[in-house]
C-alpha cells in the first residue's frame, strides 16, 4: 500500500489507480513528514513537492533525503522554471533523488520500476534551465516528440462532445504562460475560428507537423480518427446527455471495460457533484473533471483555467489570485 502527500496536485494525484493506505493534504515541512511517517509502514510514498514548504530551496530536499529511504519516495514536480532547471535536478540526483517526474502518468510506473542512478545520471549534465526527462519523456523521444513537450490528445467518445471548441479555448487560456499550439487531424474545422495560428494536418503530415513545433511547451491535438500514439497523454471527452450515452452504449456495450483507467472528461455536461458520483457509480468508471457548458467567446473564463490547473498548468491564475 501506498501514502500520499499532496497540495496542489490533490486532484490529479486521485486520478491514479493505486493502492492508498493513508493521504494528507497540505504543507508540510520536512520534519513535520517525518513525524507522520516514521514508524509507518508503506510501499512508496507519492509526494507531491508543492507539499514541502520551500521546496524551490535544494537544502529542504537534501534534508528529505537525509530522513527518508528515497527508493521509496517518488515526488511528482510542479512546472516552476526553479524545479525545472539544469542546476535543482543535478542536486536532486546529488541527494539520492532519483524517482522524480512531472507527469502524473509516470507515477505508477516509477512504483513499480523505480529509477536507479544510472537512469538519472544525465541530469548531472544537464544545462541551466533544460527541461526536465522522465520516464514519460522516454517515452516522448521515441515517438520524435521534443521531451520537454506536452502533447495533449483529445478524443471524443460520444459524437460531437466538443473536442474542438474545447481545445480552442484551451489554447486561448495557456498561451497567458506557456507556448502553445493547437493541431486538428483529419479536419477543417479549426478554420471556422478565424484564427490563424490554429493548424490542420492528415493522417500522414501529423507526426511531421508536431516535430515542426520544437519551440512549443504544450501541443493540443483533436485527434479525430488520428493515432492515439503521437500523443504523449489522451483525454477522452463524453457528453453526458441520455442519448449521447444510450447511442454509445449500443454501439459499444464495453466502451467502459475500455475507457478503464482512462483520463474521462465530461463535457458540455449539466451534470452536479451527485449526478457525477452516480454515473461514475453506473459506469464503472472515474471521472477527471466535469465541464460545464462554456461561453467560447470569453477570455478569461474560471472553468477553463480550473480544468487547465487540474491538469498540471500551475503558472495559471483565476481572478488574478493563485487557485492555492
Amino acid at each position: 500500500m501506498n501514502v500520499i502527500v499532496a497540495n496542489k496536485y490533490q486532484t490529479l494525484i486521485g486520478t491514479l489507480n493505486i493502492d492508498v493506505i493513508k493521504m494528507v493534504t497540505g504543507e508540510f515541512t520536512v520534519q513535520d513528514l517525518v513525524n507522520q511517517f516514521s514508524n509507518f509502514f508503506y510501499n512508496k510514498m507519492i509526494i507531491d513537492i508543492t507539499a514541502i514548504k520551500n521546496y524551490e530551496n535544494a537544502n529542504v530536499m537534501r534534508e528529505l533525503s537525509l530522513n527518508f529511504e528515497m527508493d521509496k519516495v517518488i515526488l511528482l514536480l510542479d512546472d516552476s522554471p526553479t524545479v525545472n532547471s539544469g542546476n535543482y535536478l543535478s542536486q536532486l540526483v546529488s541527494f539520492g533523488i532519483y524517482n522524480f517526474t512531472r507527469s502524473i502518468d509516470a507515477v505508477p510506473f516509477l512504483i513499480d520500476n523505480p529509477n536507479s542512478y544510472k537512469d538519472v545520471a544525465g541530469y548531472q549534465n544537464l544545462n541551466p534551465g533544460a527541461p526536465m526527462m522522465g520516464m514519460k519523456a522516454k517515452k516522448q523521444e521515441e515517438n520524435n516528440v521534443k521531451i520537454e513537450q506536452r502533447v495533449i490528445g483529445f478524443k471524443n467518445v460520444t459524437e460531437h462532445a466538443g473536442a474542438t471548441t474545447l481545445i480552442y479555448m484551451l489554447k486561448k487560456h495557456l498561451q497567458e504562460a506557456y507556448k502553445v499550439k493547437a493541431l486538428e487531424i483529419n479536419s477543417t474545422d479549426f478554420e471556422y475560428f478565424n484564427d490563424n495560428t490554429l493548424e490542420s494536418a492528415d493522417f500522414m503530415n501529423a507526426t511531421f507537423k508536431i516535430s515542426n513545433f520544437s519551440d512549443e511547451e504544450v501541443i493540443l491535438v483533436d485527434l479525430n480518427d488520428g493515432p492515439e500514439t503521437i500523443c504523449t497523454e489522451i483525454i477522452y471527452l463524453i457528453e453526458p446527455g441520455i442519448i449521447k450515452l444510450n447511442k454509445l452504449i449500443r454501439h459499444d456495450r464495453k466502451i467502459f471495460e475500455k475507457l478503464k483507467n482512462k483520463k474521462i472528461v465530461l463535457n458540455k455536461s449539466v451534470l452536479n457533484n451527485n449526478d457525477v458520483q452516480d454515473f461514475e457509480y453506473e459506469s464503472g468508471s472515474k471521472v477527471f473533471f466535469n465541464i460545464p457548458c462554456l461561453d467560447e467567446k470569453l477570455d478569461n473564463n474560471k472553468k477553463v483555467k480550473e480544468f487547465l490547473i487540474a491538469l498540471g498548468f500551475s503558472r495559471l491564475e483565476v481572478d488574478n489570485e493563485k487557485m492555492w
